[in-house]
């Protein structure tokens, strides 16, 4: 698949919606809209109206503001989960490219038992067993990550390992928290840090996906999944219900994919030295 280039248009045009996502998410305290959870049973499914510009819900709920609000929770868990995952996917994929042996088999052997369960049954399994929270959700996703950031991290370790800098570093005497933290952790990081908006993107589909089966975010919390999940009730009378979040979901993962996607062929490790 062909790759934007950060000056093209689909670069810049996704950058700019992870923007505008961002942005609202963090005023929508102070923004003039209603609050997500005002009930009005006499404004049911209606359209688009100044008081309401998107439109209310089957309970009379204004859409645009749990748009904004549900963008609130989508973030959260989409940007905390895989930090949970890069810090400790990233240490432990780091240290196994690097001393490899006993360790490496350890780590790799451990990462491959996670992924032997399916990642969505576990999570589905785990969240139900420990209750509907935002941090339980976070806690699963994140730790459903570390195979993968691990992996990343392990194959980017190897591939700076056997480079010049690094066999210079240890002939001036460098010992092994020097070439860790001095040579290679700058560059596995760039990878890193590539794949972590890739990661955003598909912790935020799954974080729809369990709050589209009822076991993500409890309501009456707007989330873009429990909005397909409630829009999906009113699909012949009012189909904007679920399309409108449906389509701020796609939008926002494709944009993360869309960057992420750039910055992992900048960043590649297999295109010269960094």
């Amino acid at each position: 698949m062909a790759v934007a280039k950060p000056t093209g248009p689909l670069f810049w045009c996704a950058l700019s919606w992870i923007g505008i996502i961002v942005v609202a998410a963090i005023v929508a305290g102070v923004l003039p809209i209603p609050s997500p959870t005002d009930m009005d049973i006499f404004a049911r499914r209606k359209g688009p109206t100044l008081a309401h510009l998107l439109g209310t819900d089957s309970l009379g709920r204004d859409v645009l503001a749990r748009l904004i609000y549900g963008a609130r929770i989508s973030l959260s868990v989409g940007l905390l989960a895989p930090v949970i995952g890069l810090g400790i996917g990233g240490a432990l994929g780091l240290l196994a490219g690097y001393f490899r042996g006993r360790f490496e088999i350890f780590v790799t052997g451990g990462v491959d038992v996670v992924l032997a369960f399916p990642p969505l049954i576990l999570a589905m399994a785990v969240t139900a067993f420990l209750g509907q929270s935002i941090v339980n959700l976070t806690l699963v996703l994140g730790f459903l990550g570390i195979p993968a950031f691990t992996r990343v991290a392990r194959a980017a370790t190897l591939t700076f390992s056997a480079r010049e800098f690094v066999t210079a570093a240890r002939a001036l005497g460098a010992g092994h928290a020097r070439i860790i933290l001095k040579e290679l952790l700058p560059n596995v990081a760039l990878p890193l840090g590539a794949f972590f908006l890739l990661g955003v993107a598909v912790t935020i589909v799954v974080e729809g996906a369990l709050s589209f089966l009822g076991l993500g975010v409890p309501p009456p919390a707007p989330s873009w999944g429990v909005m397909i999940g409630e829009g999906r009730e009113s699909l012949e009378m009012a189909p904007a219900l679920a399309f409108l979040p449906a389509m701020v979901l796609f939008l926002t993962v494709l944009s993360f994919n869309l960057v992420g996607d750039t910055l992992r062929a900048l960043t590649d490790p297999r295109q010269g030295a960094l």
